[in-house]
């Protein structure tokens, strides 16, 4: 599912303009990123949670150079599924 397709079904199943349903899920998006950047976790009850996570430092193989390299610490986005949700999945 694209973000168009996610539109088309807030718009078709509310009645509101695709135009303003589009300038909202771009602001959702926005606000989420915003968070995230900012180091603030975003939590949507039944849903799940936009977290930060820390990857420690490591040593990795250029295996085609045959060479170690050092992979620094880094934080990447993550989303972690509320435990309704991944209910939801397994029942189907």
């Amino acid at each position: 599912m694209t973000k168009a397709d996610i539109v088309n079904e807030i718009a078709k199943s509310t009645g509101i303009e695709k135009v303003q349903v589009m300038s909202v899920v771009e602001e959702f998006t926005k606000v989420v990123k915003a968070s995230i950047i900012a180091g603030e976790p975003v939590y949507l009850r039944g849903f799940g949670s936009f977290i930060i996570k820390h990857r420690a430092e490591k040593a990795a193989r250029n295996i085609t150079r045959k060479q170690t390299m050092t992979i620094p610490a880094h934080d990447i986005p993550a989303f972690k599924p509320a435990k309704i949700f991944v209910n939801a999945v397994k029942e189907k």
